[in-house]
């Protein structure tokens, strides 16, 4: 098998790039399967939720918020507590939300981001091993033995490969899932603009003379 045979010749190094590679892959299909699964259309929501909350339905509504995935859910869930409790300040509740929703999206991207870092570093220190072993062979050889200079140069070559190999798909994957993040932020960032407004409003057509 082809793999089994790079990683023969590439020596220890390899190995150490495989794990990486393996331990990439995990975190970045975990986090695309996240985004996926709390994945919602938000101008949908929030249309439900001015519906209920039109008729004062604000059990329903926190239920339809708590059922509902993703962070932008949550902060919506956060304003209608804070509006039900009376609080003046609820831009301070969404804040409070979104302190702890952007870091669970953000967790093990900058796992990704090394990775697309040192991988060709890894690969590079495979290659100055790769050419130390091709010069010890030439020293200690009373012989030029052209088999173990080979060897230590193809060891040096299929590291570098390898570790660029494993670093371009990381850093590709790794600014996919930035986007995403960045998408479900501009999501929170309407929605809570959206709920707060939708209550400023509630607010003045309740107060006393305000239009109704």
């Amino acid at each position: 098998m082809l793999l089994l045979r790079l990683i023969r010749e590439g020596g220890p190094v390899m190995w150490i790039i495989l794990i990486c590679s393996v331990m990439t892959l995990f975190v970045f299909l975990r986090k695309t399967f996240q985004f996926h699964r709390e994945e919602i259309n938000v101008r949908e929501l929030l249309r439900g939720l001015f519906n209920v909350l039109k008729r004062d339905g604000f059990v329903e509504a926190i239920t339809l918020c708590d059922n509902t995935p993703g962070p932008a859910a949550k902060l919506l869930g956060a304003a209608i507590i804070a509006y039900q409790r009376g609080d003046e300040d609820i831009s301070s509740a969404i804040d409070e939300a979104a302190l702890e929703e952007i870091p669970k999206l953000e967790s093990s991207l900058n796992f990704l981001a090394t990775m697309g870092f040192v991988l060709p570093l890894i690969g590079f220190f495979g290659t100055v091993i790769g050419l130390i072993r091709a010069f010890e062979a030439v020293r200690i050889s009373e012989y030029l033995s052209s088999s173990a200079i080979a060897g230590a140069v193809t060891m040096a070559l299929i590291t570098t490969a390898a570790g660029l190999a494993a670093a371009i798909p990381c850093c590709i994957g790794y600014n996919y899932l930035l986007s995403r993040v960045n998408s479900i932020t501009l999501d929170m960032e309407k929605a809570a603009l959206e709920i707060t407004s939708f209550f400023e409003r509630r607010r003045r057509e309740n107060a006393p003379g305000g239009d109704k």
